[in-house]
């Protein structure tokens, strides 16, 4: 049986595709009774939700630590607690200091969401980092993964931060960026600008929180935040000396 804490956007469509396959309890601060009932799963409090032998943290990461302190007496011995976190050097940290030495760890970050994944999880990718848990235990999560069509990654949690630092972190920057200077459909527009689109439109999909909370969290987040504007400012003095050369 499975707990869920959190029954956001992700939370929601990670309990719909559990619920197919075991009883899945969910917990959630406000009222969401109703809707977590329409697809499958069982509304709970927390004590029944954060007492299954697979719990699962689905909610913003600069929340995690205090749900953590708020589970660790509840979690039953032998547990694994799940995270789904965008980063994972802090949330591994915090779950091997706050949780009891009696329960297993691991650490995971799907690569997709409740719009890339609403109907199929066939080949999207799911990051796993190993953190306190048995080979046997690992090995059982990893194939119902797989079964489920899902592309295992496995790495540790610092290689993890520092791609999604520019897969992730970066990518959004750069959509929050042309939502503030007013991007939008053009008539006449290029195959390229339509790409620019593509990523404005996925990255405000989510919420403002996570975008802070996955630049706050991870460590190497402002360093390629920072060379990419560096880069851009490069950019514009040569186009400038380019000008000038032109003018004169």
């Amino acid at each position: 049986m499975i707990g869920i804490i959190g029954f956001g956007r992700f939370g929601r469509l990670m309990a719909g595709y559990l619920a197919k396959d075991y009883t899945v309890y969910v917990y959630n601060r406000s009222d969401k009774a109703e809707q977590i009932s329409e697809i499958g799963a069982v509304p709970a409090d927390m004590a029944q939700a954060a007492g299954q032998r697979v719990v699962i943290l689905s909610v913003p990461i600069s929340r995690m630590a205090d749900f953590l302190k708020e589970i660790a007496p509840l979690v039953v011995p032998d547990a694994v607690v799940v995270d789904v976190c965008s980063v994972k050097v802090y949330p591994v940290q915090w779950m091997t200091t706050l949780l009891p030495p009696s329960v297993d760890i691991l650490a995971t970050h799907p690569m997709f969401g409740p719009d890339s994944a609403a109907t199929s999880l066939l080949d999207r990718k799911i990051v796993l980092c190993k953190t306190r848990i048995s080979d046997a235990r690992y090995d059982k999560i990893k194939s119902y993964l797989k079964a489920r069509g899902l592309v295992v990654i496995e790495t540790t949690p610092e290689e993890h931060d520092r791609q999604i630092a520019m897969s992730l972190c970066l990518t959004h920057f750069i959509g929050r960026s042309l939502e503030a200077s007013g991007t939008g459909e053009l008539i006449i527009d290029t195959e390229g600008y339509k790409r620019l689109l593509h990523i404005l439109e996925v990255v405000t999909h989510d919420t403002w929180q996570l975008f802070v909370d996955m630049n706050r969290y991870n460590p190497y987040a402002e360093k390629s935040r920072r060379a990419f504007m560096d880069a851009m400012k490069t950019i514009e003095e040569r186009l400038k000396k380019d000008r000038l050369k032109t003018e004169g």
